[in-house]
């Protein structure tokens, strides 16, 4: 592995993902990875496999040269998605993860369940 490739990754990933308001386990979550291999590609331990730097560009939208250290902006990369926004607290980052893996039919009663919740607190 080479070590000084894998720290610039890192650095790079560290500074878009704290750019984009995200935690480790948002983006470990949107690329597809466990939240231990994330962080050790943060600290430079790790290098991500090319599909894995190909979904890492597009949820830290950030262009692929930017992150392996070849241009010296972060590029956005145009169309890509951010869910969240960095004025998020982490509590409703993870309700929202906990919300992305119900079925509809559960997705459903929480949403009546909160609805209601509302009604009673307005009165």
């Amino acid at each position: 592995m080479n070590e000084e490739l894998a720290i610039t990754v890192g650095t790079a990933a560290r500074a878009a993902r704290a750019r984009l308001g995200l935690t480790q386990a948002d983006v470990a979550e949107r690329v597809g990875i466990a939240m231990e291999v994330y962080s050790r590609m943060e600290r430079g331990r790790v290098l991500p496999s090319v599909t894995t730097l190909r979904r890492l560009c597009l949820v830290l939208r950030m262009d692929a040269n930017a992150l392996l250290g070849l241009s010296e902006a972060p590029l956005v990369v145009p169309g890509a998605v951010v869910t969240t926004r960095a004025e998020d607290p982490p509590a409703l980052r993870r309700l929202v993860r906990a919300l992305r893996a119900l079925g509809p039919e559960q997705l459903r009663a929480v949403v009546q369940l909160v609805h209601g919740a509302l009604g009673l607190l307005r009165r």
